[in-house]
């Protein structure tokens, strides 16, 4: 594979059209001015943009990155080319309408462009994709005056955003933040307070930085319940709407990240000299509810950047595993035998598979969340409309956690392949892992993920979304006919056999006074429900194609798809059956975590 590559070239064209089956969508009125022309015609300008101007700089950045001299950040220069082109193209405004400036496709289609430059650049490339998340809650929660004032900007790349929720003394905990809002006679607000981990919060890639700003108004509800949600401009606007005065937001300093390294990650004070402007989004006290809307899309995104940062180091081992000599494999063979590549040896078969299954699936795995938003979005039917958005609901800690534990997973097992040469920077692998490091930790952690799901999202709404994905997987597996693919259904459904009766005693233990053992646990049932959510994930690639299997030409094209079947095989055989320890666990209540003392470590 060319090392401009980034995506092999059946990747997405056979996940969005064989698997998803993506051209469905413009029957939709929403999308009817599409075709699959159209939507090659965009990946194709990612793919070459992505391989041109963000893949170049990639390493440089993040051995050269940001730093503030207490007046203003400087960058790689490369980073502002690569942005502006992105800008220029539209992709930021890729989902948005027509009638605001937007390509109006499906967001499916928009992940997929998203890969190749998360794949090439994930730094670079976080600046604009966290400036479309801040356009969506602001298009979907603000006055029609907050939208005038900043959505046309923020489309165009002119104005940038960011989301500002984390306190340095409270993390996670939203409850706890301590930034207030006081409103004033005009009806703005002054906002007074810290946050850190603010990515993008400071650069100089755009004429203003739009901050979504989590605070509390005086008096308002203790807890949750009391947090509003602000717009907070770098820079005032004047009457003609462009940037005038400075607002009174501080850069307090730059953090140094392990990865990621290009993408600024700040502490920002607010209201450091009591001049804060802060403008309301929706209703006072129901800030969380609105910015979950971009959390949400986030932990998609997540989740997508590191099943491809995954993908990436898996496909830089794999070339280096065809080019590597070492040893030789065949029985009886003799020391002056020629040394044969790496890639013939068993250990790192089972390691390029182990990453391929994980990449790939994780891939997978987020396309088809993708593509229940474009089915929520075309859907017709509120009963069924409302059934898939809590299919989305129940899956989306799956989506986030599962591909950022993995990806990285991925990411280890390709600085294993290339042996000492992963271990030093010369190479690309170890940038790979430390990039994806972060995903298990932001937008919630993998263990909120993971107690979002257990004691949340199984059960809302009487476990709708549940019983939506229960039969998505039952219609699915029953239709197959393949044969390898067969078979690995039949696997699969013991295993969701053992979730039904899995779910069943977890309902109880809620109910009981297993709830800190379930809390302690919760990791062990993401683990299960979300391999056998992948399980399926992966017999949909196989029992596609093997199908396609029948008819195909070339040589890559049957490679492609045995590939594809020796994946799954891979997953269904050595990662399914791996989930029996946590079955166990919590079927036994184990508590052998909750009963950990703290002075016992």
């Amino acid at each position: 594979m060319a090392a401009d590559t980034l995506i092999h070239d059946m990747e997405l064209p056979f996940q969005l059209y064989d698997v998803l089956n993506a051209e469905s969508l413009c029957k939709h009125e929403k999308f009817a001015d599409h075709s699959r022309e159209t939507f090659d015609a965009v990946l194709d300008t990612a793919h070459k943009m992505a391989a041109k101007l963000f893949l170049p700089h990639n390493h440089i950045a993040d051995k050269q990155e940001p730093t503030f001299d207490g007046k203003k950040v400087s960058m790689l220069g490369d980073v502002k080319v690569a942005f502006d082109a992105f800008r220029e193209a539209g992709f930021i405004a890729g989902r948005y309408a027509f009638e605001d400036g937007g390509m109006q496709l499906p967001e499916s289609v928009m992940t997929a462009v998203s890969g190749y430059f998360m794949a090439a650049n994930p730094s670079t490339t976080a600046y604009p994709f966290l400036t479309s998340a801040a356009i969506n809650v602001i298009s979907h929660f603000a006055s029609d005056e907050l939208k005038a004032q900043f959505m046309p900007k923020m489309l165009t790349g002119d104005f940038t955003g960011t989301m500002a929720l984390t306190e340095p003394h409270a993390g996670s905990s939203l409850a706890d933040i301590r930034t207030t809002a006081v409103k004033q006679d005009d009806g703005t607000y002054r906002i007074k307070g810290s946050k850190i981990y603010i990515s993008g919060g400071e650069h100089e890639l755009s004429d203003n930085i739009v901050h979504l700003v989590l605070a509390k108004v005086p008096g308002g509800p203790a807890g949750v319940k009391g947090i509003s949600l602000m717009v907070v401009p770098k820079y005032r606007l004047d009457e003609n709407g462009d940037p005038s005065e400075r607002n009174d937001v501080q850069l307090a300093g730059l953090l140094h990240k392990l990865g990621y390294r290009g993408t600024t990650s700040t502490a920002l004070t607010f209201g450091e000299n009591d001049d804060c402007h802060g403008y309301l989004v929706g209703e006072e006290h129901f800030g969380l509810r609105y910015m979950f809307m971009m959390m949400n899309e986030a932990r998609i995104g997540v989740g997508f950047g590191a099943a491809m940062i995954g993908y990436r180091g898996y496909q830089y081992a794999l070339d280096f595993a065809k080019d590597r000599t070492q040893g030789r494999v065949a029985p009886n063979n003799k020391p002056e035998d020629a040394p044969a590549p790496i890639i013939f040896h068993g250990d790192v078969k089972r390691m390029l598979l182990a990453q391929k299954a994980y990449s790939e699936g994780g891939m997978a795995l987020c396309l088809y969340g993708s593509n229940l938003i474009d089915r929520i979005n075309t859907c017709a039917d509120a009963e069924e409309k409302q059934g898939l958005q809590e299919l989305l609901d129940l899956l989306t800690p799956v989506l986030k956690a599962w591909p950022s534990e993995f990806g990285p997973k991925a990411n280890d097992l390709g600085i294993q392949v290339l042996g000492g040469s992963g271990y030093t920077r010369e190479y690309l692998s170890e940038q790979f892992w430390r990039d994806n490091r972060l995903n298990p930790i932001h937008e919630g952690t993998n263990g909120i993920q993971a107690l979002d799901l257990t004691f949340r999202k199984l059960w809302q709404k009487n476990g709708l979304g549940l019983k939506i994905l229960q039969k998505e997987i039952q219609s699915h597996l029953g239709a197959i006919t393949t044969g390898e693919s067969s078979q690995m259904a039949k696997k699969l459904g013991g295993y969701l056999a053992k979730l039904h009766e899995l779910l069943t005693h977890v309902a109880g233990a809620i109910q009981s006074d297993k709830q800190i053992t379930l809390s302690a646990n919760a990791q062990a049932m993401m683990n299960a429900f979300a391999t056998i959510v992948v399980s399926w994930i992966w017999i949909r690639q196989a029992s596609v194609a093997e199908k396609l299997l029948v008819d195909a030409q070339s040589e890559s094209a049957k490679a492609f798809y045995l590939g594809k079947v020796q994946a799954a095989k891979y997953f269904i055989d050595w990662e399914l059956p791996l989930i029996e320890r946590d079955l166990q666990l919590l079927h036994n209540n184990n508590d052998v975590c909750a009963q950990m003392q703290p002075d016992w470590f």
